[in-house]
């Protein structure tokens, strides 16, 4: 059975999540809520650090979330700013999702856009199965 995706569910937890975003050097505040298989809704919002390198993205506290609750695969994830402009996950992000999520992995775009597979967002992609090949050889 497919889990059903309530995406203004999950827009709405985004943005009230992006306001407790600490954005305090791009004074762009993130939030992140994904369903993961079987319906528990996890959210993230950035971290920032004077040390830009650290800086924590939404997705990455999404996945931290995902993996304490010890939760099966993301299959939806919205990514909003405070004021609920969606946004599209950065490229680290797009990487770490794929991990936690896979290709089918689906990304809001908004609510007057259909969403769209990770896989066209990340195609090519490096994952798992590159190492097990490489390995192999």
């Amino acid at each position: 059975m497919r889990t059903r995706i309530d995406w203004d569910s999950l827009r709405r937890q985004a943005q009230e999540v992006a306001a407790r975003a600490y954005a305090p050097y791009s004074g762009l505040a993130v939030g992140a809520a994904g369903v993961a298989e079987g319906g528990l809704v996890v959210t993230g919002c950035n971290v920032e650090n004077a040390s830009f390198g650290l800086t924590l993205c939404a997705e990455c506290g999404v996945v931290s979330a995902l993996r304490a609750a010890g939760a099966g695969p993301l299959v939806g994830l919205s990514v909003c700013t405070a004021d609920g402009r969606p946004l599209s996950p950065c490229g680290r992000c797009r990487q770490l999702l794929l991990e936690h999520g896979g290709p089918d992995l689906l990304l809001d775009q908004g609510s007057d856009a259909s969403p769209l597979a990770l896989s066209l967002l990340l195609p090519g992609a490096f994952d798992s199965g590159e190492l097990e090949r490489r390995r192999a050889q």
